[in-house]
């Protein structure tokens, strides 16, 4: 609830929500229809969200909020295999350099444990790495690890929101 408490709140959106509560409508039901088509909602992904760095940690969260999207957060390799070992997720956003179990290293043995422990209907999670790391050869080794996608830091708003939409899409075409 912390998280909660310290979120920024956008003017219109207070408003709306306070003219909400007097009316008596449910905070989730919308109000007004150009209410309900401001922002597209994007398909419902379940994301998890590796990264060490606070501020980047920050900056991706944010990024992800804009787009319509939450996500659980590990802050290493070690506690991102742990995540997965709980609960499957669609996506997987993947910073490669970390301390403990680099980013590499943990898809491998989040990809080890989807042969034995599949998601739903056979699903992996969609791998997507993070990396500052554009050198050429960089992206290859991302895939060799077993990511599926790759995405260079500082990661651009737009080239997220791509990269999700191509989780998301085979997500839908996955039995």
């Amino acid at each position: 609830i912390d998280d909660l408490l310290f979120k920024p709140v956008r003017q219109a959106r207070l408003l709306d929500s306070l003219t909400r509560c007097l009316a008596g409508v449910p905070n989730r039901a919308p109000l007004a229809p150009q209410a309900a088509t401001a922002r597209p909602v994007p398909r419902p992904l379940r994301i998890l969200l590796v990264e060490d760095n606070l501020v980047n940690r920050k900056v991706a969260l944010g990024q992800l909020h804009k787009l319509g999207y939450d996500a659980e957060v590990a802050i290493n390799g070690r506690e991102a295999v742990a995540a997965c070992e709980k609960m499957h997720f669609d996506v997987v956003l993947m910073d490669c350099q970390m301390p403990d179990i680099e980013g590499y290293e943990a898809t491998r043995m989040i990809r080890i444990r989807e042969v034995v422990h599949p998601g739903p209907g056979g699903q992996r999670s969609h791998i997507i790495a993070m990396t500052a790391h554009a050198l050429e050869g960089d992206r290859e080794k991302c895939l060799a690890a077993g990511m599926d996608d790759y995405v260079s830091k500082p990661v651009q708003i737009e080239t997220l929101q791509t990269a999700l939409a191509t989780a998301a899409a085979r997500a839908e075409v996955s039995p």
